[in-house]
């Protein structure tokens, strides 16, 4: 008992003398903890929704004010016609859109039922789903104080507005259309991070890394000669993810695939980047699995949007997620897959994506000339 007692202080001695794998076991869990707590909701609220208001009566603003007053739906915009609601919901501006047809206040005025049409981007389907029931509620609920309120009776009827719902980009509301493409971003992220974070943290544990400096290769030949290699794995994983996606689950591509591979070179730019950025603060290969996991990997899982929809976190989690990377890529990979939208929708996303790359890589090529030098 003494001797193992003496073996577990020695263990103990030696993490207490790493600070940085000490942060990775107290820090990273109590930071996940904290963030992940609000970000990991099941809940759907706030969901941005399109009026096209067609009508413009008073009627139709009673209509519009049941969905502004309800904690489930956040109104994002009101237009005139359907034809404007395309870029809505092609960009992720709204998830749906709830069309009042012109003679709304007519056919409610003279006691006819009236057809309001919910349309909803059905990309992320156990959202949408659950969105969609609320909006049927929501109008059916309202139907029925109408006509009571009209009748002057306790109970209506008959229901004075019919809500008919269609389902765009994934009308059978199937995960898997929805899950497929962003395990292409997630896989992407995995695999290229992970490899190239133990680039130059490899060399240093094995004592190469000195001898790579007096070599003649310049430094951004010693740091392309290191990452390309790993491009090159991320580019083919690419083309087998696709493949798979296309062949054996049958996922829909309808947009450009020169545009989803130039994208994906854009992405692991930013991938290799962090990945050469955890190697330059890790002094070894479990310290940079580790740092890579805890600190960004998982983090950047949850706020992506990958699981949880962004717009159900608490504002503060949402302005985070702007400094996520995967978040950018999962908007662009999943408009090209299920959407077929081109660079006129998705450019706001490839020069988020491609700005971070440059930042992160450029940061990491400043701090391996001082750990390297």
């Amino acid at each position: 008992m003494r001797r193992l007692l003496h073996i577990m202080r020695k263990e103990l001695i030696e993490l207490r003398q790493d600070p940085k794998l000490f942060g990775v076991l107290f820090i990273a869990p109590i930071v996940q903890l904290v963030v992940l707590g609000y970000a990991a909701t099941t809940d759907v609220k706030n969901v941005p929704i399109v009026i096209a208001d067609g009508d413009r009566s008073s009627m139709s603003r009673e209509l519009i004010s049941q969905f502004e007053g309800s904690p489930y739906f956040t109104v994002a915009g009101t237009v005139t016609t359907m034809n404007e609601i395309d870029d809505w919901l092609e960009q992720g501006r709204a998830w749906i859109a709830v069309g009042i047809p012109a003679d709304y206040h007519q056919l409610v005025g003279a006691g006819r039922p009236a057809v309001v049409q919910v349309i909803a981007d059905g990309t992320d389907s156990n959202s949408t789903n659950a969105a969609m029931n609320y909006a049927q509620q929501l109008v059916a609920q309202y139907s029925t104080q109408l006509s009571a309120r009209r009748a002057g009776l306790a109970a209506a009827p008959e229901p004075a507005i019919e809500a008919r719902v269609r389902v765009w980009f994934n009308p059978q509301l199937e995960s898997r259309t929805f899950m497929i493409p962003g395990i292409v971003a997630m896989l992407l992220l995995v695999i290229t991070t992970n490899l190239s974070s133990m680039a130059l943290v490899r060399e240093r544990e094995l004592g190469t890394l000195e001898q790579l400096n007096v070599t003649p290769l310049a430094r951004w030949e010693l740091i392309l000669g290191k990452l390309l290699p790993y491009g090159l794995l991320g580019m083919v994983d690419v083309v087998l993810v696709v493949f798979v996606a296309l062949i054996w689950f049958r996922i829909p591509l309808l947009g450009s695939p020169l545009l989803l591979f130039t994208c994906c070179l854009i992405y692991l730019l930013t991938t290799l980047g962090l990945g050469l950025f955890i190697s330059t603060v890790s002094d070894t290969q479990q310290q940079s699995m580790m740092t890579a996991t805890f600190f960004f990997l998982t983090p950047m899982l949850y706020l992506s949007g990958f699981i949880f929809p962004i717009e159900n976190m608490p504002a503060f989690i949402q302005k985070i997620t702007y400094l996520v990377p995967l978040r950018y890529f999962i908007i662009i990979v999943r408009g090209i897959f299920l959407k077929g939208v081109g660079v006129a929708v998705l450019w706001p996303e490839i020069l988020a994506l491609l700005a971070w790359g440059l930042a992160i890589t450029g940061l990491a090529v400043l701090r391996s000339r001082k750990t390297t030098a």
